[in-house]
């Protein structure tokens, strides 16, 4: 028996030992959670008054390397190269949202195909047409796939493909 997390399209590792309670507690620790990428940090209030300095703002210390050109422009924006790492980084989160959605599709889609359908016929032109966004060619090539197969993969890949069960 195979479970499939429907956020990524992977293979859950499900321990069934045990009673009924025991198992169901066990998956309700596997239940997704919102990833901490996506997820704007919380403001909480200290317990404690303030000290001097800058607040605590949930930041944590990277190094980047970039050429000297890039520390240049950098240094030359307001507010400096954090400031303006920042901005970069939102407005790169921004406009790359659908993006990201669709290749999360294509991966998510692509997981669960290869455990499941990957001896199927049609496999590798199913997956070109998943990577080439051609929702009505996947639905095609999949069409001689078992049923619920099918109907998952396609499933998994609806943010990308608008393929029609």
């Amino acid at each position: 028996m195979l479970v499939f997390d429907d956020a990524t399209g992977r293979v859950v590792d499900v321990d069934t030992r045990g009673s009924e309670a025991d198992i169901a507690t066990r998956l309700a620790a596997l239940a997704p959670t919102a990833p901490a990428a996506r997820t704007e940090p919380e403001l909480v209030e200290p317990a404690e008054p303030r000290g001097r300095g800058r607040p605590r703002m949930g930041v944590v210390p990277r190094e980047v390397t970039l050429l000297p050109r890039h520390w240049e422009w950098l240094a030359a924006q307001p507010g400096g190269a954090s400031v303006a790492l920042r901005k970069l980084v939102e407005e790169a989160r921004r406009s790359g949202a659908a993006k990201d959605r669709q290749r999360e599709a294509q991966e998510r889609c692509y997981n669960f195909m290869s455990a499941v359908a990957g001896n199927l016929p049609g496999f590798e032109e199913a997956t070109r047409a998943l990577f080439a966004n051609d929702g009505p060619r996947l639905s095609e090539i999949t069409a001689a796939w078992p049923p619920d197969v099918r109907t998952y993969a396609l499933k998994l890949s609806a943010s990308n493909c608008e393929a029609s069960t």
